[in-house]
């Protein structure tokens, strides 16, 4: 993320791969979705959208704003997949750029 910038980048499809362990089946692993750093949109955005589209805190809606920023990558839900599904395609919509997998367990 960058302070500054004029309008929001359009997401581009990243391929994740799935890690599966064997003792647990799929149908037992919840998702994830995570919002990746960008170099477009503001920081004061993210957050926003974070509260407005994800219904977080101001609080948390930051904290995990600075989690993507410092660290690259913030897991912002999780849950079954249609729910994950419906949060991953709010986030493109906003302009941000976010993806999903299986959660490790």
């Amino acid at each position: 993320m960058v302070p500054h910038a004029a309008s929001p980048a359009a997401p581009t499809a990243t391929p994740v791969e799935e890690r599966v362990p064997d003792t647990v089946t799929e149908a037992d692993l919840p998702w994830m979705c995570i919002c990746w750093d960008d170099p477009v949109n503001l920081m004061s955005y993210v957050t926003y959208v974070f509260q407005t589209v994800l219904g977080y805190s101001r609080k948390r809606a930051t904290e995990l704003m600075m989690e993507v920023h410092t660290r690259g990558k913030a897991v912002v839900s999780s849950g079954e997949r249609d729910k994950v599904e419906a949060d991953v395609k709010k986030l493109q919509t906003a302009g941000l750029w976010a993806t999903m997998q299986r959660s490790d367990g």
